[in-house]
C-alpha cells in the first residue's frame, strides 16, 4: 500500500463516521455535499455546485492530454431508525447511512486529495458525489441536468461495498452485475359495504389476496427459467376500521432482472394479471409503473474498461483477491444509468463478513473502515493505469 495513501486513513474515518452521524436522505445531502467540497476545495481541487440540487463535481486536471474519466460516489441515506449503539451513530431519527454512501464518499474524497497532492496522470479527472441513489434516481437527474454535457468524461467507473465478500478483495465482471429496478402500484377500487353484508359489496381485500398470489406465478410461469426475475410485493394497504369493507386497496412492489426484453414482459404480466383479477371480482384496476422514479436500467460494464478494472484491483490486492466471475446480483444501482451514458465498470469492494445480520439496508450494518485505504488505492490505481502521466 502507498505510504501517502495510509497517512491518509484517519481523515478518512473521520469524514465517514461524520458523514454517518448526520445521515441525509435523497436531495437532502447538504451538510454532506459541504463536508466534501470544503475537502476537495483543500486539495486545490476545482469544485462545482448544485447538479440535481445536491451534487458535486469536483475537477482536477494534469498535463495537456485531452482523455478523461469520471469516478463516482453516492451520498444518500436511507429512511432507516439505527440499531447500532457506537458514538458516531446516526443523530438524524428515522435516517442512517445502512448502504455504505458514506464510506464510498471517503474513499473517493481519499483519492483526490491523493491525486491532487501526489497523483502522476496526464489529463483530467472527475469527481463525481451523486445524490440520491437510493429509489430516486440521482443519477438520473445529474445526467438529465447536463453532467457529461459540463463534464465530458470519456469514462466512467463506480464502486459500491459488498458484505460477504472478504476484506482485502474485490468482485468485478463484463456484463450485467446489478438487475433493472422497476416498481408498480395498483389500485384496486370497488363498493364498500358493511363487513356483515359483504354481497352488497366488492370485497377489494380478498381480490388484492388473490392477486398477490396470483402475481408469485409470474416469473414461475411465464419467464423462461433459464432468465433471472424477481417479483416482490412490498406493501398493502386497505381499510381504517373493524366493520367495514373499504372502497379500495393498493398494492406495491417491486420486479428486477437482467435483460430488456425480460423487464418489458414482467410489465405487461402484471398489468394484464391485475386486470384480469379486478374484471373476475367486479373490480376497478388503476395499475401505475414507476410512480416516483424512472425505473432503474441493468447494470451492464463494458468490456474494455472492467479490464481496466480489474488491473487495478489485481495492482492493489492481488490476483487471488479478484474474483472475476461473480454472480450479479438481484439489486440495482442507478449508476446504471451513466453506463448508458458513457462506457464504464462497476467494482464491488469487500466489506467483510454479516455477522449479526448485519447486511446491506439493516439497522446493525456499518461501513468496514478497514477498506478504506484499499478503496481510495484502487481508486488512485485506476486514475494512474488510464491517465499515464
Amino acid at each position: 500500500m502507498v505510504p501517502e495513501i495510509l497517512a491518509l486513513n484517519a481523515d478518512m474515518c473521520r469524514w465517514r463516521r461524520q458523514i454517518h452521524q448526520y445521515p441525509e436522505t435523497a436531495f437532502e445531502e447538504i451538510a454532506t455535499a459541504r463536508l466534501i467540497a470544503e475537502q476537495l476545495q483543500q486539495s486545490g481541487i476545482e469544485v462545482n455546485h448544485g447538479l440535481a440540487k445536491t451534487g458535486i463535481v469536483g475537477i482536477l486536471r494534469r498535463g495537456s492530454s485531452i482523455n478523461s474519466i469520471a469516478l463516482r460516489a453516492d451520498m444518500d441515506a436511507l429512511f432507516i431508525q439505527e440499531q447500532n449503539q457506537f458514538d458516531y451513530a446516526s443523530r438524524h431519527g428515522g435516517k442512517m447511512h445502512a448502504c455504505g454512501h458514506d464510506g464510498h464518499c471517503a474513499m473517493l474524497l481519499g483519492a483526490a486529495h491523493y491525486l491532487a497532492r501526489h497523483g502522476h496522470f496526464d489529463g483530467t479527472v472527475y469527481f463525481v458525489f451523486q445524490p440520491a441513489e437510493e429509489c430516486m434516481a440521482g443519477a438520473y437527474q445529474m445526467i438529465s441536468e447536463g453532467l457529461f454535457e459540463q463534464f465530458p468524461a470519456q469514462r466512467v467507473f463506480g464502486m459500491h461495498n459488498f458484505p460477504d465478500i472478504p476484506v482485502g478483495h474485490f468482485a468485478v465482471k463484463t456484463g450485467p452485475m446489478m438487475a433493472s429496478f422497476d416498481c408498480f402500484e395498483i389500485n384496486l377500487k370497488g363498493q364498500a359495504t358493511h363487513a356483515a353484508m359483504p354481497h352488497l359489496g366488492n370485497d377489494v381485500l380478498v381480490a388484492a389476496a388473490h392477486l398477490i398470489t396470483q402475481m408469485q406465478t409470474i416469473v414461475s410461469r411465464q419467464i423462461d427459467p433459464a432468465d433471472a426475475a424477481v417479483v416482490s410485493i412490498t406493501q398493502i394497504h386497505g381499510g381504517n376500521t373493524w366493520n367495514a369493507l373499504p372502497d379500495s386497496a393498493v398494492v406495491r412492489g417491486t420486479f428486477r432482472n437482467f435483460k430488456n426484453s425480460v423487464r418489458a414482459q414482467l410489465e405487461q404480466s402484471i398489468g394484464r394479471l391485475a386486470q384480469s383479477v379486478a374484471q373476475g371480482f367486479r373490480l376497478h384496476a388503476d395499475v401505475c409503473f414507476n410512480p416516483e422514479n424512472p425505473g432503474y436500467p441493468v447494470t451492464i460494464n463494458s468490456p474494455d474498461e472492467t479490464a481496466s478494472a480489474i488491473r487495478a484491483a489485481i495492482e492493489v490486492a492481488g490476483v487471488d483477491c479478484v474474483n472475476t466471475a461473480p454472480t450479479p446480483s438481484m439489486g440495482a444501482e442507478d449508476f446504471a444509468f451513466m453506463l448508458q451514458q458513457k462506457p464504464g465498470c462497476y467494482i464491488w469492494i469487500g466489506n467483510g463478513g454479516s455477522q449479526g445480520n448485519c447486511l446491506l439496508h439493516n439497522p446493525n450494518y456499518d461501513f468496514n473502515d478497514e477498506i478504506l485505504p484499499l478503496g481510495a488505492a484502487y481508486w488512485v490505481k485506476l486514475v494512474e493505469n488510464e491517465l499515464p502521466g
